[in-house]
């Protein structure tokens, strides 16, 4: 298994994690249906049955049939509940790669994307990751679980199936941690959340792209990305987990809006997607979630990889008329305006 190193001076995490990936049949998608002993069992798998959905579970050789979102633990996961119980101290600091590591399969049908499932199929799929949410902070050394998607080779998917991971971790990602504490500190100087203040800032401003009942897409002020957008819950909100049907429903619809649009206006596109959550355990330092999608159109260079100074070629206000125009339409199908 691997290990968590940090660098010599920054608090900047590495998991050292030597793949041992064995030689499939590269014709077989292992998480299309039929497929289902190529992956561990599932814990979860949803399935449709006279109107309702079924929470089901594979058994040792049987699997779960006709299932459309399905999560398991990943055969070659970041970290591990079973990782040596190793530490070292700086220069060479380490510790163990600690945690859990599960996939949730958006689709059974291997053509979908996250930009074309239906937004039914989205909350199902947030339905789920949810569910794991609650269940991964009830465990004994989960501090943080992070949730993310690798869309596209150049995003680092491994697998084209659509589908989201989640991977908890002993401590605070750094990234989190910083954008908690700086958050904690504008809260305490100007006594309001700052992500607050980009909401209001943003909303009918030159960088917004769509807006739902709850929710808000733009693209921020200083994006390390062309075309990165962030969608934001209006109201402060600080924990995923406890968000209702109805906002589950409604960020689904803003998710499918935005990367459909972001696939009509940018062909081919690879991209990252990130929840920024809170810790929910007991932690004074907490930030306005959100998720952050980062599409993949060329290489860093020197400036980002060896100063993290980002260079970006595209305006956010044109990236965000770009992709207002795309997304609008998009969500205007989903609705059924015209």
């Amino acid at each position: 298994m691997g290990d968590m190193r940090k660098d010599y001076v920054l608090e900047r995490d590495v998991i050292v994690h030597p793949t041992t990936k064995k030689s499939t049949d590269s014709k077989k998608c292992p998480y299309c249906p039929g497929n289902e002993s190529m992956t561990n069992p599932s814990l979860l798998s949803l399935v449709a049955k006279d109107g309702m959905l079924q929470r089901l579970q594979d058994d040792e050789n049987d699997f779960v049939k006709d299932w459309s979102v399905r999560v398991f633990e990943s055969k070659e996961p970041a970290v591990s509940t079973s990782t040596p119980n190793t530490y070292s101290d700086r220069p060479l600091y380490s510790e163990p790669a600690y945690g859990y590591h599960y996939v949730v399969v958006a689709s059974p049908d291997h053509k979908d994307s996250l930009a074309t499932i239906s937004v039914e199929q989205w909350s199902n799929v947030l339905v789920v990751v949810q569910d794991r949410l609650r269940w991964l902070y009830t465990q004994k050394g989960v501090t943080y679980v992070s949730i993310f998607v690798n869309h596209g080779k150049e995003a680092g998917a491994d697998v084209q199936h659509s589908h989201i991971n989640m991977v908890s971790f002993s401590t605070l990602p750094p990234r989190i941690e910083e954008e908690a504490e700086s958050s904690h500190k504008i809260l305490n100087e100007k006594g309001v959340c700052p992500m607050c203040q980009a909401v209001t800032t943003e909303t009918t401003g030159p960088r917004q792209i769509l807006q739902t009942e709850g929710f808000i897409a733009f693209c921020p002020w200083a994006p390390s990305y062309p075309f990165e957008f962030w969608i934001c819950p209006k109201k402060h909100a600080t924990s995923f987990s406890k968000i209702t049907q109805k906002e589950i429903n409604d960020v689904s619809l803003i998710l499918r809006a935005t990367l459909g649009g972001l696939s009509k206006e940018v062909k081919d596109v690879s991209f990252n997607l990130a929840f920024h959550l809170s810790p929910e355990k007991k932690n004074s330092r907490q930030i306005h979630w959100h998720i952050e999608v980062y599409p993949i159109t060329g290489s860093w260079s020197g400036l980002e990889r060896g100063y993290n100074v980002f260079l970006n070629t595209t305006s956010p206000e044109n990236s965000a008329k770009l992709l207002g125009a795309a997304c609008r339409k998009e969500l205007a199908g989903l609705v059924g305006i015209d």
